[in-house]
């Protein structure tokens, strides 16, 4: 019985660290994080989201997928693949009407202290703003969802916010290639008002990856849920409302 209870506390201890959806720390404090933002009193509303970019080869085809469709994303971007080769297209993302939003490449700032974190956050946005010429909204994103109580400390220094995502909502696909025809087939299912969706537009290994997939999965997804009712709204512009109550997770299909 010991044992049992020692490994429930540990299963809680990490879930509250790792899980895809808001878990203890998000209750404790959900002035700090952001999950879902639905639209009370408006049209039912999903927001689109990217991490791993700027990716030289997939984001302008997936700027050119979401332009055709007239549709606001938020892009999520790892500061180091900001440079003067991709800074045409982080310019391209703001003069678009996207948010860009900060996203990390690594766990390891999950054990950053408070000050070390905020300091990085300042970092990450003046890179961006160096070569995007706009600066980067209030909303971080870490690497696999990884967060801490320091984390969450280290982002109220410095007035961020930790973006999460909806359950399921996500392109994850079990080490499988991607499959975007399934892919969209549940997102579109599962879709529901204030859904966050994450996909991939780059890798935080390979900044060049192959993500062709992404771009196929938008040009399919953008009409299938314009069919159910659903518009498409800008995370960044949402996230500054007042926190919505925290969803309970749907852990069924």
């Amino acid at each position: 019985m010991v044992l049992f209870f020692v490994l429930a506390g540990m299963a809680l201890v990490a879930l509250a660290h790792t899980a895809p959806f808001p878990f203890l720390l998000e209750y404790l404090d959900r002035d700090r994080s952001v999950w879902h933002v639905p639209s009370p009193g408006g049209p039912p509303t999903v927001y689109l989201t990217f991490d791993d970019g700027p990716n030289p080869a997939a984001t302008p085809a997936l700027l050119d997928a979401l332009a055709a469709r007239r549709v606001p994303a938020t892009f999520f971007l790892i500061d180091r693949y900001v440079d003067a080769e991709t800074a045409p297209i982080v310019r391209r993302m703001f003069a678009e009407g996207h948010a860009v939003a900060l996203h990390s490449d690594s766990r390891r700032l999950v054990l950053m202290s408070p000050a070390e974190l905020a300091k990085t956050l300042g970092r990450a946005a003046d890179r961006i703003e160096q070569f995007g010429g706009a600066r980067p909204c209030g909303l971080f994103r870490p690497h696999g969802g990884w967060r801490g109580g320091q984390m969450y400390e280290g982002l109220e220094r410095a007035d961020y916010r930790l973006a999460g995502w909806s359950f399921r909502m996500w392109d994850w696909n079990w080490w499988r290639p991607p499959d975007p025809d399934r892919l969209v087939e549940r997102l579109v299912a599962r879709a529901s008002d204030g859904d966050i969706i994450v996909l991939h537009d780059g890798h935080h290994k390979n900044q060049s990856a192959n993500r062709r997939g992404t771009v196929e999965t938008v040009e399919a997804l953008v009409p299938l849920l314009r069919a159910r009712g659903f518009h498409f709204g800008q995370l960044c512009a949402a996230a500054t409302r007042a926190p919505a109550p925290m969803p309970a997770p749907a852990f069924g299909e």
